[in-house]
């Protein structure tokens, strides 16, 4: 991610707008058979990805404060504990695999829309009050965790995460018209 100076919030902003106007596209349209069936490439239903998809926007709202932590630390120590991190790779993935399994029997396609809404609109209102010095301060990741984590990644970075890793996973989606 090339973070430039000053960020284009309003680039970021648009780029929440399409994703989430995207994903009630997808749920509204879907049918339980839909959302029942296999991806491309991944173990999940389409119902699980996409899941997973809201929980790419969810997670951000807790990266923003673990780059506010380790933002202020020296970034040695940082760097410590993304590489403990990067070595807890295989349960981590076991986790990531099996909380979309178990969250879409807690959230149907209803659910996913309206925690999409308010977690995007979260998401705007924060980065709206970010200055352009909090904007710079990052920290280190584990890069085993996710293709698009660097080794450092700004506040701004970890904004546009979320939009990135969305189209990511919409490309393996196989609901009707979509893959």
């Amino acid at each position: 991610m090339a973070y430039t100076y000053p960020m284009d919030r309003q680039a970021v902003h648009e780029d929440y707008e399409r994703a989430r106007q995207a994903f009630h596209r997808l749920l509204d349209t879907a049918s339980k058979a839909d959302l029942a069936r296999a991806t491309e490439v991944t173990r999940w239903t389409n119902e699980q990805l996409l899941w997973h998809m809201l929980f790419g926007y969810m997670i951000v709202l807790r990266l923003l404060v673990l780059v506010r932590v380790f933002g202020r630390l020296p970034r040695s120590v940082g760097k410590v504990f993304a590489r403990l991190l990067d070595v807890a790779t295989v349960p981590f993935d076991l986790i990531n695999y099996a909380g979309p399994v178990g969250a879409v029997k807690f959230y149907g396609p209803r659910r996913m829309a309206a925690r999409f809404d308010r977690v995007t609109a979260c998401l705007e209102r924060r980065l709206a009050a970010e200055s352009e010095a909090e904007l710079q301060r990052g920290m280190h990741y584990p890069v085993r965790w996710d293709p698009f984590f660097e080794d450092f990644m700004t506040l701004a970075d970890i904004y546009r995460y979320p939009n990135e890793h969305f189209d990511f996973h919409h490309a393996q989606l196989t609901l009707d018209g979509e893959s």
